[in-house]
């Protein structure tokens, strides 16, 4: 049976903080695992197993661990932000002080609340991951800027006309192919095996841009 992931769950996983595994009482293996991002493109998948060429050129194996689940991205935009929506943005500080975005995810909105909050991000060097509501219309979203509050606080973001916003949307096995773009959340060990649970895979041209 093809293996599909419910888009809320996934997108929990791959929005929020890096933070270190659950201890395990199964493998001491577990609690020394270092969590890492790999972001690259398919070389090859074998049913429990995903090899990538990672985006620093570097080959992997990722151990899909049991129940792995799979989800894909779909295309939005900025029209699609609308005020009372949960948004992740990766940002870049820009040159006047302000922060330019670099992506924008729309969540779910099962999943409004997520990983609240902005917190550093490796996308690209000094990027910020800000999960965080989007405020009221009359003063929030003007043009391609747009601003958010999380916990209290308020950051004001610009979108660029090339910023990728994306939206989630159900994948199976099959998407899982030769030089189809990958993001995955996982865990290293000590001695240097990768696994992971969950993947966000690129789809009908549109690649995970996390």
């Amino acid at each position: 049976m093809l293996r599909k992931l419910f888009p809320v769950a996934l997108a929990a996983f791959a929005s929020l903080p890096l933070q270190p595994a659950l201890p395990s009482p199964a493998s001491a293996e577990t609690v020394r695992a270092e969590p890492v991002r790999v972001r690259g493109a398919i070389v090859s998948f074998d049913h429990d197993t995903l090899k990538v060429r990672t985006r620093e050129g570097e080959l992997v194996d990722v151990a899909l661990a049991a129940g792995w689940s799979v989800s894909s991205v779909a295309r939005a935009s900025v029209a699609d932000i609308k005020p009372g929506d949960y948004v992740g943005i990766a940002s870049l500080p820009t040159k006047d002080g302000s922060d330019g975005a670099l992506e924008v995810l729309i969540f779910p909105a099962a999943l409004k609340g997520t990983g609240e909050g902005s917190y550093g991000w490796d996308l690209k060097p000094n990027s910020t991951m800000t999960n965080a509501t989007v405020a009221d219309a009359v003063k929030d979203v003007s043009g391609r800027s747009v601003t958010v509050s999380y916990h209290g606080k308020e950051k004001k973001i610009a979108i660029p006309d090339s910023t990728p916003v994306v939206t989630l949307a159900p994948a199976t096995e099959a998407d899982l192919k030769p030089d189809a773009v990958v993001f995955v959340q996982a865990q290293k060990s000590t001695g240097g095996a990768i696994a992971a649970q969950r993947i966000v895979v690129g789809s009908d041209g549109v690649v995970p841009p996390m």
